[in-house]
């Protein structure tokens, strides 16, 4: 963890084994992204929209103490921003977004999954809540994040693999 209370993933993908040969269904550990990114529910909303841009992110997992809090998206982010039509100055608004906190922004029921659990389960819940990630949670520990990305990259590899077989 560095001082900034940033956790730096160490790897984006948890396993590179082939998909078609398990004859299994597909759990989330098998496509999720491990140790991703987290934040603390202090930081300012300017330093973690910076820290989605400069990674190419739009989720971050919130962490207070080891212990998952929340999640915040770039979506809302986005819905805190002032209309372009405000008669703030770019100084104001820098300033608010400097004094906005994660926690104040962020969601705090976070919904996540289990590494075990199939994906397709994992996905449904995505759809029916209409969200774009889930945090993947072992023993009350966040070990990775399940993203429609990640899904997109499996569904990739998997039909890759169905025409490699065919």
């Amino acid at each position: 963890m560095q001082s900034s209370g940033v956790y730096e993933p160490h790897s984006t993908l948890s396993t590179q084994k082939t998909l078609v040969s398990e004859r299994q269904p597909l759990r989330v550990g098998d496509v999720l992204s491990v140790s991703p990114m987290t934040i603390p529910p202090s930081m300012s909303v300017h330093a973690a929209q910076a820290l989605m841009q400069q990674r190419k992110i739009r989720h971050l997992p919130v962490l207070q103490d080891g212990r998952l809090v929340g999640i915040i998206s770039d979506r809302d982010i986005r819905l805190v921003l002032p209309s372009p039509a405000t008669s703030l100055t770019v100084w104001e608004i820098r300033h608010l977004f400097d004094t906005l906190t994660v926690g104040e922004v962020m969601t705090y029921f976070v919904m996540t999954t289990p590494p075990d659990c199939p994906v397709t389960e994992a996905v449904g819940r995505m759809l029916k809540h209409k969200g774009g990630a889930l945090p993947v949670v072992e023993d009350r520990q966040v070990i990775g994040i399940l993203t429609r990305t990640d899904i997109l990259r499996a569904f990739r590899r998997l039909h890759a693999e169905l025409l490699a077989v065919a």
